[in-house]
């Protein structure tokens, strides 16, 4: 009885062991399991050469732990933080630009530019006293109106206005340029006459020299400033016709005719309102209406002037001089110091007169005997490239000195 029931505990023992240990090793199984259906299959390709390395995210995932501290934000910190000064926000490229000279102040003695005409005068005598704003010796002075001319005598006259501008400017040089609004009909004595008829065109040359004769009473060089092409053909052919007449107007009276059309046109000889400006740069020349000239348009055309004022006026400048005995600095030696005091110096030679040296003769002029076994110097440095050692306490003389004379010094 006793030994059945010990059997019967003992079997009991042996099967909770069992059970037991199948408990603890379910995970690993199950755990194990999952690894080998976490891996794949190869293929035949793979199994002869080998499988290539690859990485499955499933097996890298970061755990739900280590995603909550990757997550999790930094501890704040409750003292206080002394932010720093912002820098101060400076250019990374420093352009260096060199400023325009301002005006000066002109001389009592300058000389005057008078500029007369239309709005294209009135355009470019603003340019050109710009131009010469830095030169004390010459002033511009400009007397336009914008909508005159030859034609409209009633608007505006230049025949009874011109002395007057001479008598208070004195000018040294007269620049005309006007004709720009002179496309319109004319009254001769009674009559209206119409533009480009025979009658007109006769008016109009007198009237160009009559202006001419005005301004020669001064005794100066006159100028003529010839048209720019226009936008319009119509006025640009017959301001072709205009520039004939004031060159051989002008030229006829001993002026000179100054051309500006190839300025303002490109090769074909078309009109152009962007070109090329007085630095060779693309820039507008013209306004939007084709008529106007922009502050580079105006520059060109002062550009043109400017040649030919400053070659009537050349040595107007006072700050050009000229470098003779009468105004050049006393030239003066200074004494020597430190190791050059004891240098002797020796003055340059003259080629032209050895005397300067306390010699009549150069290197290899001394006569020799006939028959000699010693070079005479010349022969030496030419044939040889030898030269005789410098005389003593020339600056060329590279030689020791001897020891009595150094312990001497």
């Amino acid at each position: 009885m006793t030994q059945n029931t010990g059997t019967k505990w003992s079997k009991t023992r042996r099967s909770g062991a069992v059970f037991f240990a199948l408990v603890i090793c379910l995970p690993v199984v199950s755990d194990f399991a999952q690894a080998q259906e976490m891996r794949e299959r190869r293929t035949l390709f793979e199994m002869m050469f080998g499988s290539p390395i690859r990485r499955d995210d499933r097996m890298y995932a970061p755990e739900r732990n280590q995603q909550q501290r990757m997550r999790r934000p930094p501890p704040r910190d409750n003292r206080a933080v002394t932010r720093p000064p912002a820098p101060r926000k400076t250019p990374s490229v420093v352009q260096m630009r060199t400023e325009k000279p301002g005006p000066v102040a002109k001389l009592e003695t300058a000389r005057r530019v008078l500029v007369i005409g239309d709005f294209l005068a009135g355009a470019m005598g603003e340019a050109l006293v710009s131009t010469f704003g830095s030169s004390p010796a010459i002033s511009v002075d400009v007397r336009s109106n914008g909508s005159s001319g030859l034609v409209r005598s009633d608007y505006y006259d230049w025949f009874s206005n011109l002395p007057q501008f001479i008598k208070e400017t004195s000018p040294a040089t007269i620049v005309i340029m006007m004709g720009s609004n002179d496309r319109q009909q004319m009254v001769i004595g009674d009559v209206k006459e119409k533009y480009g008829t025979e009658a007109w065109l006769k008016e109009y040359e007198r009237r160009i020299d009559a202006l001419i004769t005005l301004a020669k009473r001064q005794q100066v060089p006159v100028l003529w400033v010839g048209l720019p092409a226009f936008q319009s053909p119509s006025l640009t052919a017959d301001f072709v016709s205009f520039n004939r007449l004031y060159r051989s107007h002008i030229e006829k009276a001993g002026g000179e005719f100054v051309d500006v059309w190839d300025g303002f046109v490109d090769e074909g000889g078309k009109f152009v309102t962007t070109g090329y400006d007085v630095n060779g740069q693309q820039a507008r020349l013209r306004e939007a209406d084709g008529i106007g000239m922009t502050q580079a348009g105006k520059r060109k055309l002062a550009f043109y002037v400017e040649k030919f004022v400053r070659r009537h006026l050349d040595g107007a400048t006072p700050d050009l001089t000229t470098l003779d005995g009468s105004n050049l600095p006393a030239l003066t030696s200074l004494p020597a110091l430190g190791i050059d005091a004891q240098q002797v110096r020796t003055q340059p030679i003259s080629l032209t007169d050895p005397d300067l040296d306390g010699g009549d003769v150069l290197l290899g002029d001394k006569p020799v005997a006939k028959f000699s076994v010693v070079p005479s110097p010349r022969e030496r440095l030419t044939k040889q490239g030898l030269m005789d050692a410098a005389p003593l306490g020339r600056v060329d003389d590279y030689r020791m000195p001897a020891p009595a004379e150094t312990a001497a010094k």
